[in-house]
């Protein structure tokens, strides 16, 4: 690539994956996703370029832009997939920062896949920017990128943002290399995390583990938590909460055929009195196993009956060469099986459990089927399927069981939260979902609507960027 960009996006996946067609072919399409969709106009309007690996181990060579969006890909191959991406990010970082809900692996050899990687990815980005561009750096695959930008390029003014939860500094102090993850992240400009806690606890820490100083918090400062002196410069730290294109998905639901299909889906099921719908991707996180285990007592106690009630889990794969996950699975389905046996008939299942990724439009039809979403997650940085479900409710029907440990439950505090830890408290929020008079549910999925509609994806986007500007003119001055 020639030209240079001013604006610059580094994630860990580029937003286009390639398709092979029957005679062998490749095709590379645009990759769906709320962050691809934000970052577009963006990437258009400033000649952009996004840095990602292809997704694809060995050398692989993507066309310049794909739907707009100009690429610049970071080759990586299976020994580093195995241990920068499998091994480091997901066996180590993943269920660390996850509350340790499973046990997290530390090894040396991971670690130094982990640092050449992240090299790898900031020399791309060094590349590819020009002269004072800003450059975007994204979650937890890349927390030493920052810094490593920094170094090649400290004309560029650089952002990061964790989609993941930061841990409580208690469970980060155990990772062997938590002063190099500190320092890595401090060179960046701005430090975005989910929620208010992550920013606080990255403060602490950069304190104790660095020495640096925190700067009091200014009154008007917006979003920020703080910001950290490092002497030659200041490090600025706050909250954004991610959000969804709430717009798409409320005109998608609105879809005609949308709502032909949510019709049949219903019908499929047996016409039921009631749905209730859990979408997530296959992991041991999103506390899958808490809402199986809620609504089979709830069906042993006959306050649910399988012939009015069914539940339909779609449980999109994940990471299925990781042994958790692997075992994970087994589990999620022996309980639907034990489910199915003991409360299911023939043709009606309790349960309806589909492993697979399913499309957009699909997928609001089974938001729009579903009477009450169920999000149990044991620890979620936001969590965007209970945003998604919100945004597409444009009838005012429907209500959200949410986890108090998913980052929206900060937000969405019209739902009915529920401490997934506490399965008689998940199995009472089910049974007032489902019995909520009609009156209230409207008045409750009008305030979260609303919510979720002013605070959508394009809202999340403009406040980061536009803070890391105002934050960049201020250490320039």
């Amino acid at each position: 690539m020639t030209d240079r960009s001013e604006f610059v996006v580094v994630a860990n996946r580029l937003p286009a994956s390639v398709h092979r067609t029957g005679t062998g072919a490749e095709t590379w399409r645009r990759s769906p996703g709320g962050l691809v969709n934000a970052l577009e106009p963006l990437l258009r309007k400033r000649s952009g370029t996004w840095v990602g690996w292809p997704g694809i181990p060995g050398t692989v060579t993507p066309p310049e832009s794909v739907g707009g969006i100009r690429l610049s890909p970071v080759s990586l191959d299976e020994h580093a997939v195995a241990s920068f991406y499998e091994g480091f990010s997901n066996s180590t970082l993943w269920p660390l920062y996850h509350d340790v809900v499973m046990p997290p692996a530390y090894q040396q050899s991971w670690w130094e896949s982990y640092v050449e990687v992240n090299r790898r990815f900031a020399e791309a980005a060094a590349e590819v920017s020009a002269p004072g561009a800003t450059v975007w750096i994204h979650d937890y695959q890349l927390q030493l990128a920052p810094a490593m930008v920094r170094e090649l390029r400290p004309d560029v003014r650089i952002g990061f943002f964790l989609h993941i939860p930061f841990p409580p500094v208690e469970l980060f102090m155990r990772l062997p290399w938590r002063t190099e993850i500190v320092r890595g992240l401090l060179g960046a400009d701005l430090i975005g995390f989910q929620r208010p806690g992550g920013a606080q606890n990255f403060l602490w820490l950069s304190r104790t583990l660095t020495g640096a100083a925190q700067v009091p918090k200014q009154v008007g400062a917006g979003p920020l938590g703080g910001a950290i002196d490092l002497g030659h410069r200041s490090v600025s730290v706050g909250s954004f909460p991610i959000s969804v294109d709430a717009g798409a998905w409320d005109a998608l639901s609105r879809d005609p055929r949308v709502r032909e299909r949510a019709a049949q889906i219903r019908a499929t099921l047996g016409n039921p009195r009631r749905v209730l719908l859990g979408v997530d991707r296959l992991d041991y996180t999103k506390g899958i196993d808490v809402r199986l285990h809620a609504l089979g007592e709830l069906l042993r106690e006959k306050r649910l009956h399988a012939r009015d009630t069914v539940m339909v889990q779609i449980a999109i794969p994940s990471r299925e060469r990781v042994e958790h996950y692997r075992l994970m699975r087994r589990e999620v389905e022996r309980e639907v099986g034990r489910l199915n046996g003991e409360f299911g008939a023939v043709g009606h299942p309790a349960v309806h459990y589909l492993h697979s990724s399913i499309d957009q439009r699909e997928l609001a039809a089974f938001y729009l089927a579903a009477d009450v979403a169920v999000v149990t997650s044991l620890r979620d940085g936001m969590n965007l399927v209970c945003k998604e479900y919100v945004a597409s409710r444009h009838d005012l029907t429907g209500a959200l069981v949410l986890s108090e440990f998913a980052g929206a439950a900060g937000e969405l505090t019209d739902s009915f939260l529920v401490n997934p830890y506490h399965v008689d408290e998940v199995k009472e929020a089910i049974m007032q979902a489902v019995s909520l008079p009609a009156a209230d549910t409207r008045s409750r999925m009008r305030r979260l609507r609303d919510h979720v509609l002013d605070h959508d994806i394009d809202h999340w986007a403009s406040s980061f960027l536009d803070e890391l500007a105002t934050e960049h003119i201020k250490v320039a001055t």
